[in-house]
């Protein structure tokens, strides 16, 4: 359950619709659903936070990760994403769930949708800029996550700062935007050049491309943090998802 639905019980109760007893009933229902000795799920994380759990899919095993997509699922979560999985990894969960929810599998993020994809409920749109083609990876994990999350997204890729026309010849859409996740690596310039010509919020996203004293994203993370722009916010190296979730948060304050 998540903040929408618990506001339509709560409106349910009010019209008479459903008694004050069956609403208590579903409240209580057991926030922490336990899925063998593996992993506690946060049921109510929906209600509290907006958003629903995200499975995280580096280090568990593909029977882990079906166990509590089949949790979620089975306790009423709709769409369940689940990141930085493989494609191997991804068909075991689809032919485990066949009958279910289908999967949909980005092989470029690394991601998967189970379930149904929401329409967007957010205020405006978000964009995904890169620096370059070899930032996309990180960039689709951070525009699929905003996606799954109610957002529309624009996508504009490869408008680095080499070549500045490819972004300026798109002004419309950075101004028009309610939030920006800039992705870049190299010398992470992208995000202070948008966040001198955007008049919202801009989300920094340093990635680990680039030659050596690039240092695995470092230069590109320390740039961002020193960026003389104002309104400019970083994530953590290579984190498309925590980006794609800030922004969905951004564009859904009304």
């Amino acid at each position: 359950m998540d903040k929408v639905e618990l506001n339509e019980l709560l409106q349910q109760v009010a019209a008479g619709a459903v008694s004050p007893e069956d609403a208590s009933l579903k409240l209580k229902m057991e926030p922490i659903k336990e899925v063998g000795e593996y992993a506690k799920v946060d049921m109510h994380r929906g209600i509290r936070q907006g958003v629903p759990e995200v499975i995280y899919g580096a280090g568990k095993t593909q029977e882990h990760i079906l166990g509590i997509a089949k949790t979620m699922l089975q306790n009423g979560q709709k769409t369940v994403l689940v990141t930085r999985i493989s494609k191997e990894t991804a068909d075991f969960i689809r032919d485990g769930l066949a009958g279910t929810a289908p999967l949909d599998y980005n092989d470029m993020s690394r991601t998967g949708v189970i379930g149904e994809m929401p329409s967007p409920t957010g205020v405006g749109k978000v964009v995904v800029a890169t620096g370059g083609t070899s930032d996309i990876p990180v960039a689709e994990e951070a525009a699929i996550t905003a996606e799954v999350l109610g957002n529309e997204v624009i996508r504009l890729y490869d408008v680095g700062v080499s070549g500045i026309h490819r972004l300026l010849s798109h002004m419309d859409a950075i101004m028009s935007a309610r939030c920006i996740v800039a992705v870049a690596g190299m010398e992470g310039a992208l995000p202070s050049v948008i966040g001198g010509l955007a008049d919202c919020p801009v989300i920094a996203v340093p990635t680990s491309i680039g030659y050596g004293a690039s240092l695995g994203g470092i230069a590109a993370l320390l740039s961002m943090l020193n960026s003389c722009a104002s309104g400019v916010s970083v994530v953590n190296i290579d984190n498309g998802f925590g980006a794609g979730y800030m922004a969905s948060m951004i564009n859904h304050l009304t």
